[in-house]
């Protein structure tokens, strides 16, 4: 998990400009790149306090040989499991909950929705096989598609999908067999889905279509399963990977500078609530916005019956979602940021500032107005 999620900071950075790029959709803020990017950074970061000290060096086993390989899948030999080793799911499910507290816009929620469901799977143990790893993904990407209000195909959740599907299948061709050689089948056939995924979005969303390209984030989500693949084989990215995929060459423009500006802002927060008043804010923000992602953080329940979940939406104003929010609850971590700030860089701190300056505001006051 350490090695795959690094892997992914990396890459993500490396691609955040391409990727921001082509964002166009749920609306054109450029700035899915770098939402993936930061939201893989916690979780990378997380993941290696996690697994610190996981062997006798302090640093990752290397690839070798399992009791599970058979003679003829060299290719596909990965990490010996290590009875010493924190579970896999345990690392994951520590990642995912800090890429959640952390999470930055649509991208950066989902993917963190998705390492927080594939976590499940893996508790207890200490190496990924083709059941586990389809396991994983099936739960994630359902998951993902559950916290969101109104999902839409063409997404980074069909690519999701597609991976899931792709490794189910694997696994039941060979019947649950647990080898290293059926993990890297699995694992390859996960990113070729995934790949497949990504080109059809182009067709699946009229906006995609019209400018001629590929969803960021399913790109994105591509880049991170390859990751995955790369990690567990030891192997080097697929350098071509994305090569042809439509708007993504260095040469190609910035799509999302010369798309209509999108009104309103982006609202993020941390809250505890009740099912039950969860299941009432998210129909109150579906009513006043949109791109409604409502995914509990972690599984604990306090005192009071109420979990810690992380909130998304798209608002035209911040005041009435955070009034609504406070009703229920006291927020945490609240972030506001305008859907589409100014082109120009020199006000685009101040736009921010001024987005951001009425939620502070609340914070300091309690439900009845009187400052605290």
């Amino acid at each position: 998990m350490k090695r795959w999620l690094s892997k992914a900071e990396t890459t993500l950075g490396n691609h955040s400009d391409r990727l921001n790029a082509i964002n166009i959709f749920p609306v054109a803020d450029g700035d899915t790149g770098t939402n993936l990017y930061l939201t893989a950074r916690a979780a990378a970061r997380a993941a290696a306090q996690a697994a610190h000290g996981t062997d006798a060096a302090g640093a990752d086993p290397a690839p070798q040989t399992s009791q599970h390989s058979s003679p003829h899948s060299s290719r596909y030999a990965v990490a010996a499991p290590d009875p010493a080793q924190h579970d896999v799911g345990a690392v994951l499910a520590q990642a995912g909950q800090a890429a959640m507290e952390q999470a930055r816009g649509n991208s950066g929620t989902l993917f963190a929705v998705f390492l927080c469901a594939a976590a499940e799977p893996l508790a207890g143990h200490t190496r990924i096989s083709s059941p586990l790893l389809a396991a994983a993904l099936n739960r994630a990407q359902l998951r993902a598609w559950s916290a969101l209000s109104d999902p839409v195909p063409g997404t980074m959740l069909s690519v999701m999908e597609a991976a899931a599907r792709a490794v189910a299948a694997v696994d039941s061709a060979h019947d649950g067999d647990d080898s290293n050689q059926t993990l890297g089948l699995a694992l390859d056939a996960a990113v070729e889905a995934a790949l497949a995924a990504v080109v059809h979005t182009e067709d699946q969303l009229a906006a995609l279509h019209a400018a001629h390209v590929v969803d960021a984030g399913g790109v994105g989500m591509l880049l991170i399963l390859d990751c995955l693949r790369s990690a567990v084989l030891g192997e080097e990215l697929q350098s071509e990977l994305l090569d042809g995929l439509h708007g993504y060459d260095v040469q190609d423009p910035h799509i999302h500078v010369g798309m209509p500006r999108d009104d309103g802002v982006e609202l993020m927060c941390t809250i505890s609530l009740s099912p039950l008043d969860a299941a009432m804010m998210r129909q109150r923000l579906d009513e006043m916005g949109d791109s409604v992602i409502m995914s509990q953080v972690g599984g604990a329940v306090d005192a009071a019956g109420n979990y810690r979940w992380r909130v998304h939406v798209h608002v035209l104003d911040a005041g009435p979602a955070v009034a609504l929010i406070r009703s229920l609850g006291e927020p945490t971590d609240i972030s506001v940021s305008e859907l589409a700030l100014p082109r120009d860089p020199d006000t685009e701190a101040a736009v921010t500032a001024a987005a951001v300056a009425p939620v502070l505001a609340a914070e300091t006051r309690n439900p009845n107005g009187y400052a605290r």
